[in-house]
């Protein structure tokens, strides 16, 4: 897929949301609400984003950190911080996201050199199609900005497009599944050479009380760096609720087969809180 195309799917996903106005049904039991609602509203701490979008003239911080080791290196190590979101709540169920760069530390047997420097800039849109008893569709278009270090940064203009459908039972059982495509470009040490993606993703989670959550996510991207083939990861963990504003979290990823992500495994807590 060519550069041009990329653009044009992205401005159909940004259109989208002013085509397809959302559908409310009466009585409906909103996903996004309720003394739980912010551990399904949070994008965090699973790699697909949630069908929820934060209320009209809300906010929402969310930041972790991840320590991951890399594979084939003894002692290799990649960290990752604060991995920042903000997200700021629209009218007609919609939403603004903006995600900072990221501190990026990476080390083999602890010995130099050591790499170290900050990822690109994202920006991006999202907005609820549909909502019935149990289901939600969501549409989303993010643009990564030619920002960040030539370590770690983005070479030239990126962006995705997804799609988000949600179920719930209206019980304990929730299943979300998101399928994006993507047009990035590698870092400028790199070589800043352009790959695209299509970018499967699906998550389970289970509210085993009003305070905990327990989810597990599989994820994969068909081209997972340029002239990469499919990656696949997997990841799960538990999100608490210290009150219905302030979330806090533990997750553990491991590599399932490919190359996607750079590691074997990883290890991150973080937290969300609506304000």
């Amino acid at each position: 897929m060519n550069k041009q195309y990329g653009v044009i799917l992205l401005g159909l996903a940004a259109l989208a949301p002013a085509c397809c106005p959302a559908a409310r049904a009466a009585n409906v039991v909103n996903p996004c609400a309720g003394p739980s609602g912010l551990l399904g509203l949070l994008d965090r701490p699973t790699i697909a984003d949630s069908s929820c979008v934060v209320p009209d003239g809300k906010a929402v911080l969310e930041a972790g950190v991840t320590a991951g080791n890399l594979p084939g290196l003894l002692g290799g190590v990649v960290d990752t911080l604060p991995n920042l979101e903000l997200r700021f709540g629209l009218p007609d169920q919609s939403e603004f996201v903006w995600l900072p760069p990221n501190y990026q530390y990476l080390s083999v047997n602890g010995q130099p050199p050591a790499m170290s420097g900050f990822g690109a800039t994202t920006i991006g849109f999202k907005h609820v199609l549909g909502t019935t008893q149990h289901w939600q569709w969501t549409a989303e278009a993010l643009a990564t900005l030619p920002s960040g270090d030539a370590e770690f940064g983005s070479h030239g203009v990126g962006g995705a497009a997804n799609a988000i459908v949600s179920y719930s039972t209206n019980g304990p059982l929730g299943v979300s599944f998101q399928m994006g495509v993507s047009s990035q470009t590698e870092p400028t040490l790199a070589g800043g050479q352009r790959y695209t993606s299509f970018n499967p993703d699906l998550v389970v989670t289970w509210l085993w009380n009003p305070r905990f959550q327990f989810y597990g996510e599989i994820y994969a991207q068909s081209s997972s760096g340029y002239h990469q083939g499919w990656g696949t990861d997997a990841d799960g963990g538990i999100q608490y609720l210290i009150n219905r504003n302030f979330e806090v979290d533990l997750e553990e990823g491991v590599s399932v087969q490919g190359n996607l992500g750079g590691f074997t495994n990883y290890t991150g807590a973080g937290l969300g809180v609506l304000f």
